[in-house]
């Protein structure tokens, strides 16, 4: 893949990378740079419209991210909570901030179709930072998919056998000046290889960024071999969906670029109509505009869309509009924007927009609106259930491999993920009541620490209070047997 006078990126992979650099200018909302061809098919006065876009394509990358790991994942190791490999495995997703780098990985993943993990035994600022503040440590981070070339086994598209790490970058050298470099990690069962090439750009687009190159030497003292003593690659490959035909996943924008570009001009063109009627022409009646020695009169449509109009009996001043046909355009748009998220899987309910009111709806209701969406995260949860199981199992290996002997045996986890959506904390309490025939399922002090989100010393203090409180307003308190015998006395002595 990697060799003398071969381009890179690789052939193969050109259309995959101009791909993730495409819908990511439209997750980012230059949609301008992305749908210039629209320009092609404007007249010169339409030209000269502004490009009006809206960002949707956010929103639906964003939706999936959400539901997806807005909430919390919880990793288990299927024994009890205090056993070392819950232990290890609750220190693993900790360090390396798991819960942050997931989410991070499935919002590219929608605009992008393919994220992945690395897996690496180092430090996290590679020696900037005394170990005894950045100790040695399992390292999982995601990898940019623009710099990565898996390979697959001969003739089976789906399975990758290796992948491989290149990236390009631009060394300044005092003796040299600038030229760029290709840093390779080739990722195989149980081994890495590392090795370093010399490039030459060829291809340089308007914005100054080199988008092909040609390797034309090797540094042959840049190559290592280095044992991983992990029987798998250190890289986990996560698909947004795939089919059985190719390694490469499938993206939520691509299918709806058209209607983004439809959208787009849409909106453009209903700003245009409404620019003129803000600033409309008007018409006179002639002999009202000043005259010049010839006695025409002086005016410039253009300029002060103003003009003249013969038979002064009959045009009385007014301002010139014309029908611009809003209702329709905004007719198109509102059923432009249905078919989209029709497209994108997404309910209107879940935007807030269209029959979306949840007044007097139970949560139930609410989670049979959001049907489609939910199904389309389900079937990316899949694929993430796979990857985040290969992830920390290849943490842990590499934990034994590198980190000495360990207290704990390599334990593949359970991944429980949440659905996204708010508790309906009413409609649970009675499902919990009718199930345990009105018994409580919740003691005192757990209620008050949960609603008032307090540590247990201060639900403690809280608890305290209330029973003082209790005391002084109860009235049983004037009905004790002190208070009776004191009475008693009193009424036998007045007799």
């Amino acid at each position: 893949m990697f060799g003398i006078n071969e381009y890179f990126p690789p052939p193969s992979h050109r259309d995959r990378i101009a791909r993730y650099r495409e819908n990511r200018k439209l997750f980012l909302g230059q949609h301008y740079d992305v749908f210039k061809r629209v320009q092609n098919r404007l007249s010169s006065r339409q030209n000269e419209l502004i490009y009006v876009s809206v960002n949707l394509p956010a929103i639906i990358c964003k939706k999936s991210a959400d539901f997806l790991f807005g909430e919390p994942t919880v990793y288990s190791a299927g024994k009890d909570d205090n056993s070392n490999e819950q232990k290890a495995l609750d220190r693993i997703t900790a360090a390396n901030d798991l819960n942050i780098l997931n989410y991070e990985s499935a919002l590219g993943n929608s605009y992008r179709g393919d994220s992945f993990y690395k897996i690496r035994w180092g430090q996290e600022y590679d020696g900037l930072v005394d170990a005894k503040y950045d100790p040695y440590r399992a390292i999982i981070e995601a990898q940019n998919p623009e710099y990565v070339f898996p390979e697959t086994f001969p003739g089976d598209g789906n399975k990758i056998m290796a992948y491989h790490i290149a990236v390009p970058v631009l060394t300044r050298d005092q003796k040299e000046g600038e030229y760029w470099t290709l840093n390779v990690e080739s990722h195989y069962p149980g081994r890495i290889i590392y090795r370093k090439f010399r490039l030459n750009p060829i291809t340089i687009i308007y914005d100054n960024e080199v988008t092909e190159w040609r390797i034309y030497a090797e540094y042959p003292d840049h190559y290592r071999e280095v044992e991983t003593e992990v029987p798998y690659p250190l890289v986990v490959h996560v698909p947004n969906f795939s089919t059985d035909e190719g390694w490469q996943g499938i993206d939520d924008l691509s299918d709806n670029k058209a209607l983004f570009d439809e959208i787009n001009n849409r909106l453009s063109q209903i700003a245009a109509i409404l620019d003129k009627h803000a600033d409309p022409a008007m018409a006179v009646p002639a002999g009202l505009l000043a005259e010049d020695s010839e006695g025409n009169p002086v005016f410039t449509v253009g300029l002060h869309k103003i003009f003249e109009i013969m038979g002064k009996e009959d045009v009385i001043p007014q301002y010139i509009t014309w029908d611009g046909q809003l209702q329709a355009a905004f007719l198109e748009l509102e059923k432009l924007i249905d078919i989209l998220l029709v497209n994108a899987e997404i309910p209107a309910v879940a935007l807030g927009q269209g029959d979306s009111g949840t007044s007097g709806s139970s949560g139930l209701s609410i989670k049979w609106r959001m049907n489609s969406l939910l199904a389309k995260i389900n079937r990316k949860r899949q694929y993430y259930d796979k990857a985040l199981k290969r992830v920390l199992t290849l943490a842990q290996m590499l934990e034994h491999a590198r980190g000495g002997k360990q207290d704990y045996q390599v334990t593949p986890p359970l991944v429980k993920f949440r659905d996204g959506l708010p508790d309906d904390e009413t409609e649970m309490a009675n499902v919990m009541a009718i199930r345990t025939g009105g018994k409580a399922t919740i003691s005192q002090k757990s209620a008050i620490m949960w609603l008032d989100s307090l540590t247990e010393e201060q639900a403690e203090m809280e608890l305290e209070r209330i029973k003082e409180e209790e005391a002084v307003a109860d009235p049983s308190i004037f009905n004790n047997d002190t208070l009776k015998n004191d009475n008693s006395k009193q009424v036998g002595g007045g007799e």
